[in-house]
C-alpha cells in the first residue's frame, strides 16, 4: 500500500524539477517542460488528490503542449516578424505556452508549501 502511495510524489518532484530546469532556456527546454507537466499531470492522477487539481493539471499541460506545438510549426516556417513576412502576431498561438508554465508553478509552489505546512515534506 505504501508503494502506490510513494508514486505520485515520485513522479512530481522530478516532472516540476524539469518544468524549472526547462525554463532556463525557453525554447531547447520546452521539450523538457512538457515532459515535466506530463509528469506531474500523471502524478495527479495516481495519487488521491481532487478532481479539481486533476482538471486544472490537464489544462496545464494542455497549454503547454499547445503553444509548444505552435512554436515549433512557426519556427518550421520560418518563425516571425523580420524578414519572414508575417507580423509578431503570428506569434499569439505560442501564448499558451508560458501561461500553462506559470499556472504549473504556481500550483507546485502551492503545493510545496502546503505539503511543508502539513509536516509531509520530503526530506
Amino acid at each position: 500500500m505504501k508503494a502506490r502511495v510513494a508514486w505520485p510524489r515520485i513522479l512530481a518532484i522530478p516532472g516540476g524539477i524539469a518544468m524549472l530546469a526547462g525554463a532556463l532556456d525557453p525554447l531547447e527546454g520546452s521539450v523538457i517542460i512538457v515532459a515535466g507537466s506530463g509528469l506531474v499531470a500523471l502524478s495527479t492522477f495516481l495519487g488521491d488528490t481532487r478532481r479539481s487539481l486533476r482538471v486544472y493539471w490537464i489544462c496545464v499541460f494542455t497549454l503547454i503542449a499547445v503553444g509548444v506545438g505552435a512554436m515549433f510549426a512557426l519556427s518550421a516556417m520560418g518563425g516571425v516578424g523580420g524578414r519572414t513576412g508575417r507580423s509578431s502576431w503570428w506569434a499569439l498561438p505560442v501564448l499558451p505556452y508560458p501561461v500553462g508554465w506559470i499556472m504549473g508553478m504556481v500550483s507546485l509552489v502551492a503545493r510545496l508549501i502546503r505539503s511543508i505546512r502539513d509536516g509531509h515534506a520530503v526530506g
